[in-house]
């Protein structure tokens, strides 16, 4: 455990240290070694400052939520057609998604970038936002591990008292996936949050650039500005390290629920 922690901190530390020393003092230093002043906070400012980050945690904010909504609403219905309903073709549905599952993505672009572009989406935020929610399978099979743990008697329940599908949806399997909801969002969250090609590839207007390609600006054929940019991935850090302190219990628990049945 303690070798597994020392391996996970150790980057995290050359970035802090690295985001409080000058330029030169990082090119003649080891990266280990701590920085001559924990004061300087010049490096923040200037990625900050000219790497625009408050436009970038806007975009990334707006890009985040509307996909988190859009995969939890096709992931939950998804997954309640799937474990409810029984209709031809029902297994090779399944197959066909755990199949889209395994597929590479990389090897999936080019196709990928002509629909964007053939849509007309390709510069705008929804090319990003719609390839993060319409790619997502594994949230799919989430839903569908949780669901496997709520019983079919709430439903027939509901349909002797009128209730139609949508109704059922709306009103007892939505709220009952709920641990199932905080954990798609919390682990897609991240993901999304950190995603770096997708946003570059497709966003390639600066008024467009999310927090994970502010910092490019920093780097350049003539050389990379390293402390700016450590200053900027801690700065980038922050969010998602408040996030997982407040939410950590939710994390373990909604990743264990429904795992085990009995």
């Amino acid at each position: 455990l303690i070798t597994a922690v020392i391996v996970a901190i150790a980057p995290l530390i050359v970035f802090l240290f690295g985001s409080f020393k000058t330029n030169t003092e990082l090119l003649s230093t080891n990266v280990l070694a701590p920085p001559q002043s924990f004061i300087n906070f010049e490096n923040y400012v200037r990625a900050w400052t000219e790497g625009n980050m408050l436009r970038g945690f806007v975009n990334t904010a707006i890009i985040l939520i509307a996909s988190l909504l859009a995969t939890v609403l096709t992931g939950t219905m998804t997954a309640y057609i799937l474990s409810r309903f029984r209709f031809n073709g029902h297994g090779l549905v399944k197959f066909l998604f755990l199949l889209a599952s395994l597929i590479p993505s990389i090897t999936m672009q080019m196709s990928t970038f002509q629909i964007i572009v053939g849509l007309g989406l390709y510069n705008t935020r929804l090319s990003t936002i719609l390839l993060f929610a319409g790619t997502d399978i594994i949230s799919i099979y989430i839903f569908l591990q949780f669901l496997e743990g709520i019983p079919y008697t709430l439903d027939e329940a509901a349909i002797i008292d009128g209730a139609s599908f949508p109704r059922i949806y709306r009103s007892i399997i939505f709220p009952l996936l709920k641990p199932a909801t905080l954990t798609v969002i919390i682990i897609k969250g991240i993901g999304y949050y950190n995603e770096f090609y997708t946003p570059y590839l497709y966003m390639k207007s600066p008024d467009l650039a999310v927090i994970s390609t502010a910092l490019y600006r920093f780097q350049g054929p003539y050389g990379t500005q390293w402390e700016v940019i450590c200053a900027g991935v801690i700065i980038t850090m922050l969010p998602t390290l408040a996030v997982f302190l407040l939410l950590q219990k939710e994390i373990y628990s909604g990743l264990t629920m429904g795992s085990v049945k009995g």
